[in-house]
């Protein structure tokens, strides 16, 4: 990635009453047809039978548990500090990174975002069934996962799902730059999503597991959003993705903290990684931590050990930098992507934990999913969502939050 300016590095691979309402999504709303799992992900708690779906390798549980009510906020009142962290290609390896920060997140009553990649389900002896747009059969770039990955990895997403937690997707192959994903067109990224919801949903045939329980969920209804690899090639996606009924995309880069909007004639909404100021500089860099990687070790993801303080804390509050700028201004959600990896010694996990730990404590925070984002920002008043949309980063109202909404709010219903 030389040559490109660090403030405008992108994603590498995968080597992202109504104030009291959302806080729900740390306990059960009415919808919950099953309790949350224990941390090892083995748990099968669930309130009503499954019905499967083709194989077996899913089913229809009913809605998903732990999933707040979005309510409509009330005039002149401040809107809640939204975060999401998400997390692309979301598979569980030994460094077990997935149930990690599922049990981070229970510990915050926090929901967040996991990205799934199609093919960590499918067994690289069954390459030969990916076919990647414009590349050989059973290529990628990020590989396959060990079997015993794919087994812990399904483990993963069944608990993390009846947690309350979303499934999105970062598509198969993760193909990035000249040859990759950024040259797609629509019709080629409608056979990638299809191949990955294909994976996921086959994963019995694939893998011959017999003794997992099926991922609770239908996910052709469930997915409504994804992530594509090295944020590129949002542009093609987008027809594509409309056509299929999703209500959002992050695959954009370098967006501002403001208040989100649609794109796509207003059909999808658009939740970018964003620029946040990076703690020591006088630039900005995107809210994903392989850009603060780049950044700190040239992209070199095995640095100079004796920086790696330096670089967590650095990481850590430049993660507080972006969240503080939101929460005293315009209090726009605050997006941050990142990977499971263990880059300079798996210093941005440590930060991402920290950090986390750290914006609890504020009042009226929200960790929320996308999809949970999504069902507030539908409840609201389009005329209150287009005011907020007139706040630049950081800036709070002029006259305070009840004079700002007092006029164009609506009383909750």
């Amino acid at each position: 990635m030389s040559g490109i300016s660090r403030r405008r590095v992108l994603t590498a691979g995968a080597a992202a009453g109504a104030l009291g309402t959302l806080a729900a999504c740390s306990s059960g709303t009415g919808l919950s047809i099953g309790g949350p799992e224990p941390a090892d992900g083995k748990g099968t708690a669930q309130a009503r039978p499954a019905k499967p779906i083709g194989d077996g390798s899913t089913a229809d549980t009913g809605a998903q548990p732990h999933q707040p009510k979005a309510e409509r906020l009330e005039a002149g009142r401040r809107p809640p500090q939204f975060v999401v962290f998400s997390w692309d290609g979301a598979g569980e390896v030994s460094s077990r990174l997935f149930s990690r920060f599922r049990k981070v997140a229970a510990d915050h009553g926090a929901k967040m975002t996991f990205f799934l990649s199609g093919i960590y389900t499918l067994p690289e002896s069954k390459k030969h069934l990916y076919r990647p747009p414009q590349h050989p059969v059973g290529a990628s770039a990020i590989g396959y996962l060990a079997d015993r990955h794919i087994h812990a990895t399904l483990q993963q997403v069944r608990a993390a799902w009846l947690e309350g937690h979303e499934i999105g997707t970062h598509f198969n192959g993760h193909f990035c730059g000249a040859t990759g994903v950024r040259n797609w067109s629509p019709a080629e990224w409608r056979s990638e999503i299809d191949q990955a919801v294909d994976f996921v949903t086959r994963w019995k045939t694939n893998t011959g597991f017999t003794d997992l329980e099926p991922l609770p969920f239908d996910y052709r209804k469930e997915l409504i959003g994804g992530r594509t690899p090295c944020l590129e090639g949002q542009a093609a996606l987008l027809p594509t993705a409309a056509a299929l009924g999703w209500k959002y995309d992050a695959s954009s880069s370098g967006g501002l903290q403001i208040w989100p909007g649609k794109v796509q004639g207003g059909r999808i909404w658009d939740f970018p990684l964003q620029s946040i100021p990076f703690s020591g500089h006088s630039f900005q860099v995107l809210s994903m931590d392989y850009n603060m990687m780049y950044n700190q070790s040239g992209g070199n993801p095995l640095g100079d050990r004796a920086q790696y303080d330096t670089w967590r804390a650095q990481a850590r509050d430049t993660y507080l930098a972006g969240f503080r700028r939101a929460y005293d201004g315009n209090r726009a959600p605050f997006f941050v992507g990142n990977h499971f990896e263990r880059w300079n010694g798996g210093i941005y996990m440590d930060a991402v934990e920290e950090a986390i730990g750290k914006m609890a404590a504020y009042d009226d925070v929200r960790f929320v999913s996308f999809k949970q984002l999504v069902a507030w920002l539908e409840a609201q008043d389009p005329a209150v969502l287009r005011k907020l949309r007139t706040l630049s980063p950081g800036q709070s109202p002029t006259g305070g939050w009840a004079q700002f909404l007092g006029a164009a709010g609506s009383p909750s219903s």
